[in-house]
């Protein structure tokens, strides 16, 4: 929880209202101070990471380009002449804490959740003296160097901040702050994935679960398996190949983020049709509401042998791709009937003298065995655990995904959990229903407003006893009806709330909150990514003046 002192001293804050997410323990002064023409970032390192050197070299562009005139109704016209007397900054000093391995920023973010060391101190003097960061890893001084570009604004070609000196001693409440992006309902270019990366890193989140393919494509291209997206991708240009993939996860490691991938099984599979009709049971059957949660209908053929084994070698040549110690084989929305009604599915469960639910244990334990050789930890959708009756090794992570109210029923089987409830995180809720003839709400509606979100507390009704397992959480992005044309203004600025509650903990104040979401959202439009508004701009230059009770 958030100390007391630090909520009430955000009534203070001025400039420091940018920070996003609330550092663990700030303190500020009211000394106006200028970076210096000659601002430099001096690495106190015999051997500097790559990875470290480009943040350090993109920390500077920021700075000196983000070029962002202060929330007030004059953007800051009235600091001119206390700008004109302050100070200037020269220098900001990084270095790691005495005895503390070097490693590069990717090594650091793709550490085992929970070994991952991102806390950093940073110190910016009012008197116009180097500045400091100290971190026990290249991961932590990453941190601590986004927290410094947002300390800094702009007027009249003059970059300044009005509150030095600035302390701050900070580490994340919780290792596991992502979000999750569906690439399969609708294709995301490269170039849209590092743009979310990009935002992803600012508000200091870990990890992106990338939720590759599901029934309606299958656009990642695999090798040893190369006819999944050749018959399964929406078309030849709408596909993931290994080099995308290596890029993708080198460039979300330069900026702290691990890459958790996805391949659901054995639901959700029922593209794997187009290149292996022998392993799916009921493929694009109908009525498909009979057979599946949304169109097209198809599963693995979970009971055969044969399907297991295939699987098995697919997720492990997957596994191969990604260098992250997780991988979550799904196991979510599970249809019963597709298997009652496929003969193919009843032969292989009498031959082998198994109900379906055993049938569900073997193919689990198989694949799960396979990801284990690989070195992956395995992730699973809630079903796994608290509706199926299947073999699951305690290290098991779980999302908890169909309701909030779930997380301390899979707490009290003591798995580990990462939070994405449907009623606080879905980013996707509230646009009505997609199904082409039905006029309802969709089944998550309303709208999950960033306010819904940042009241999240991941603790509740979780035993003290149990609260070591929560892992963090996660905002999801499904996108039945979202492509690259809308992804920025769906998820930004609203997934930064749960980046919040997961680094600086819960109980953050919503009226405090606000005009840091504000600073933080015109932060990312000066850098490309298309935030929302949450406001009218006269709002946004008065955060206290629209209030309900103002």
């Amino acid at each position: 929880m958030r100390t007391a002192w630090l909520i009430l001293a955000l009534a203070h804050l001025g400039c420091v209202l940018g920070l996003w997410p609330l550092p663990r323990s700030l303190e500020t002064g009211t000394t106006p101070l200028r970076i210096a023409p000659n601002f430099d970032i001096l690495v106190d390192l015999a051997h500097t990471p790559t990875d470290l050197r480009d943040a350090v070299s993109r920390t500077k562009s920021f700075v000196r380009n983000d070029k962002l005139g202060r929330l007030v109704p004059d953007r800051g016209a009235s600091d001119q002449n206390a700008i004109q007397r302050a100070k200037s900054l020269g220098a900001l000093h990084l270095s790691l804490s005495h005895g503390s391995p070097v490693r590069s920023i990717a090594d650091e973010a793709r550490l085992a959740i929970g070994a991952r060391s991102e806390e950093y101190q940073l110190h910016v003097p009012a008197d116009g003296s180097p500045a400091t960061l100290v971190a026990n890893s290249t991961l932590g001084l990453l941190r601590g160097l986004t927290t410094f570009e947002q300390l800094w604004y702009e007027q009249s070609g003059q970059i300044y901040t009005m509150e030095t000196p600035v302390t701050i001693v900070d580490s994340p409440a919780y290792p596991f702050r992502g979000f999750m992006l569906d690439t399969s309902r609708n294709f995301f270019p490269v170039t849209d994935i590092k743009r979310t990366l990009d935002a992803m890193s600012m508000v200091k989140m870990s990890q992106i679960h990338w939720h590759a393919v599901d029934s309606q494509s299958f656009p990642l291209e695999v090798p040893g398996f190369t006819e999944l997206a050749q018959k399964g991708a929406y078309s030849s240009s709408m596909v993931y190949s290994p080099n995308d993939v290596h890029d993708i996860v080198a460039y979300a490691g330069a900026r702290g983020i691990d890459v958790m991938i996805e391949i659901d099984t054995p639901g959700h599979t029922a593209i794997i049709a187009a290149a292996h009709p022998e392993h799916i049971a009921c493929a694009q059957s109908s009525p498909w509401t009979t057979f599946a949660n949304e169109p097209p209908a198809g599963q693995l053929r979970l009971a055969s042998p044969a399907t297991t084994n295939f699987t098995a070698d697919l997720l492990s040549a997957v596994a191969r791709m990604f260098p992250s110690s997780l991988f979550s084989t799904g196991g979510d929305e599970l249809n019963t009937e597709c298997y009652a009604q496929d003969p193919d599915t009843q032969a292989d469960l009498k031959a082998g003298g198994r109900t379906l639910e055993q049938a569900l244990d073997v193919f689990t334990r198989t694949t799960h065995a396979a990801i284990r050789a690989e070195g992956k930890t395995p992730a699973v959708w809630e079903e796994m655990v608290l509706e199926h009756n299947v073999t699951l090794g305690n290290d098991t992570v779980v999302m908890v995904w169909i309701s909030s109210a779930n997380a301390a029923a899979v707490a009290q089987k003591n798995f580990r959990i990462v939070h994405g409830p449907s009623d606080y995180f879905y980013l996707d809720c509230g646009a009505g229903e997609w199904i082409g003839d039905d006029i309802a709400n969709s089944w998550c509606d309303p709208f999950k407003t960033w306010q819904k979100s940042y009241t999240f507390d991941p603790l509740a009704n979780i035993s003290a006893s149990h609260a070591h397992l929560v892992l963090g959480g996660e905002q999801l992005l499904w996108t039945e009806q979202s492509g690259p044309e809308n992804l920025d203004s769906i998820v930004w600025p609203r997934a930064a709330s749960s980046a919040e509650v997961f680094w600086s903990g819960p109980g953050g104040n919503l009226t405090t909150a606000l005009p840091r979401l504000h600073d933080l959202a015109f932060r990312m439009r000066q850098r490309g990514i298309k935030a929302i508004q949450l406001q009218p701009m006269w709002c946004a230059l008065r955060p206290d003046q629209c209030n309900i009770d103002s």
